[in-house]
This record gives C-alpha cells, sequence and structure tokens, in this order.
C-alpha cells in the first residue's frame, strides 16, 4: 500500500489576481498568457497599480496537489516559503486541502514568493512572478521517505529555472524509479520550454521522466514545429505517456500507438483560466493513481479543469468528487 497516490514538487506561491483590460497589459509591457519573472521592484510596482485583488495560495503543483486532495486522492507536496505572513498563508491553506506539507520554512529573506495575475475580459491570465524563496528550494528538502511512498512524483517545468531544484528533482526521480514509483512532469509553460527544451527532452528520453503534461503551444515548441500530429508522433516516441490539452478541444492522451480523444467539459461561463492545466493535471493523476483506464484519466482531467475555469482563482471552490458523479465518472 502506497501511504500517497501523488507527491508534487513546485514553486510555492501566492498568487493575487485582479481583472484588467488589454490596454493595461500593453501600457504595462506585460505579455499576455504567459508566465513573466519578476524582480522584487518590478513586482511592488505591479502591486501598486493593481486593482481589487484576491489573494489565493497558488504555484502550479501546489494547485494540482489540492486538486488531487479534492477528488479524495492521497497528496503530498514540496515547496520552499520564508516565515513571512505570505508563507503563513501558503502553509495554512495547503494543509487546510488535506495536502501532507511539510518543507522547512526557509527564514524571512528572501520573503514567500507571490504571482500577480491579471486577468482580462476573455479569461486569459498573464502572470507575473516573483519568486522569492521559491529558489531555496534543493536536495536537502528532499523527504525521501514521502518519494518512497507516493505511486507518482510530479513537479513543475517552473521549477527547473533554479540550480538547486534541478538536483533535488534528480534526487526524486531515482528514490522514486528505486521503489517503483512513476515520475511526472508538466512543461507549464512554451517559454520555459524554450529554456530548456534539450534539457527536458533529456529527462523524457533519458527515462527519467515518464508521463509528460503540456498544452499545444508547449508541444509544439518542444519540437520546434507547427506540426500538431507530428508533434505528438514525436513525443509518443519520447515517453511512456503524453497527456496534451488543446483548450476547447478537449485533450489528447498519447500512449505509442494510441491517441485517446477526450472532449472539453462543457461549461456555463468562462471565467479565468488560472489553473486550468494544473487541474487536468490533478484529476488525470487522480485517476490515474485509481487504476482508471487512460480514457477516464482523460475525462478526470477536462471535468476538473473545466470546474476551475469557471470561477476566479486556481483551486476548486467547490466539490470536484460530486463534479465527477454529476458526470457519471464516480
Amino acid at each position: 500500500m502506497s501511504k500517497y497516490d501523488v507527491l508534487t514538487i513546485g514553486n510555492a506561491i501566492v498568487d493575487i489576481i485582479s481583472r484588467c483590460d488589454d490596454n493595461f497589459l500593453s501600457d504595462n509591457g506585460i505579455v499576455k498568457a504567459a508566465m513573466n519573472l519578476i524582480d522584487a521592484e518590478r513586482a511592488e510596482a505591479l502591486y501598486a497599480k493593481m486593482g481589487p485583488a484576491v489573494e489565493a495560495s497558488g504555484g502550479s503543483a501546489g494547485n494540482t496537489a489540492a486538486g488531487i486532495a479534492n477528488l479524495g486522492g492521497k497528496a503530498a507536496y514540496f515547496g520552499k516559503v520564508a516565515e513571512d505572513q505570505l508563507g503563513e498563508i501558503f502553509a495554512h491553506d495547503i494543509r487546510a486541502q488535506g495536502v501532507y506539507y511539510k518543507t522547512k520554512a526557509n527564514g524571512t529573506f528572501p520573503p514567500t514568493a507571490r504571482s500577480m495575475i491579471f486577468v482580462t475580459p476573455d479569461g486569459e491570465r498573464s502572470m507575473n512572478t516573483y519568486l522569492g524563496a521559491c529558489v531555496e528550494f534543493g536536495p536537502e528538502d528532499v523527504e525521501a521517505d514521502v518519494v518512497a511512498e507516493a505511486k507518482v512524483t510530479y513537479f513543475e517545468g517552473y521549477l527547473w529555472d533554479p540550480p538547486l531544484a534541478k538536483q533535488a528533482i534528480i534526487d526524486c526521480a531515482r528514490i522514486a524509479h528505486e521503489h517503483g514509483r512513476e515520475m511526472s512532469m508538466t512543461l507549464s509553460d512554451s517559454f520555459c520550454v524554450q529554456r530548456y527544451r534539450d534539457e527536458f527532452l533529456e529527462l523524457m528520453r533519458s527515462g527519467t521522466i515518464d508521463i509528460v503534461f503540456a498544452n499545444t503551444q508547449e508541444v509544439l515548441a518542444l519540437y520546434e514545429t507547427e506540426d500538431f500530429e507530428a508533434a505528438l508522433d514525436k513525443i509518443a516516441d519520447d515517453c511512456k505517456i503524453a497527456a496534451v490539452t488543446m483548450s476547447e478541444k478537449g485533450a489528447v492522451i498519447v500512449k505509442g500507438d494510441e491517441r485517446i480523444y477526450v472532449k472539453a467539459t462543457k461549461i456555463v461561463e468562462l471565467v479565468d483560466t488560472t489553473g486550468a492545466g494544473d487541474l487536468f493535471a490533478s484529476g488525470f493523476l487522480y485517476a490515474y493513481t485509481q487504476g482508471r483506464s487512460l480514457e477516464d484519466c482523460g475525462k478526470f482531467g477536462c471535468l476538473a479543469a473545466g470546474v476551475v475555469i469557471q470561477q476566479i482563482g486556481p483551486r476548486p471552490s467547490t466539490s470536484l468528487p460530486q463534479a465527477a458523479k454529476d458526470a457519471g465518472l464516480i
């Protein structure tokens, strides 16, 4: 028996979410629908210009862990915060979701990471992230017993930026595979892919990573092509399983010669796409660790993503099991 279904590893970030129009983005040099890394000075300047905002614990892998716990799965999380107010908020929130979290805080400097997320009327989110304490996550924060007792360990591509985190992730992959577990990652962002294409491909081709999550733009960027089908063929050769989301077109699950297409969940209103990919991963991994078929994994992923994009914030505020029950998945 495994103590955890999924261990997720990522940047522990508090999201500060505000609505704006496209002119605000252009006036302030914000790249739309991307994750822009910023320094402390830029963070303060953008925060001063924000309208009314909602603060919510986020971070890609943290959102995934919260979604898995919401579904009833056993989730754990590694991620670094500081001993400050935002760090206390993050730790409280993720534990309140039912996620195991004991990563030691880092002192008071650098401060806990925060991401200012500007949501335009079309629901797209543009993230401006100050990583702060996140970059201090390293091998000493790896709890080997937790990795060994998790069916799948999952990390976000964003975490590949800090050098110490790279070694921690490699250590986790070694421990996971030594105990017959699987390792998974999300490509996170097309800009992230462009920075680390060769390294991500090596992780996949070497067998360090078993399951890969990506969206259409990311998989095209990974293989430097505009041919989606060709990209799917290539990723099928490079990893055991790939789950590729296609926004309103749903998702495709790739395993060898298999291509399993899953329709997007019908929604009433698109409110905020923040966390859509994170929650897709949570639904998929929850179902995967429960032994469901790959098609069901895709359906759970699309369901969780469909729920979260109809609200403000990256973590579901309603019951995912009830939504799954209503959809006939359980």
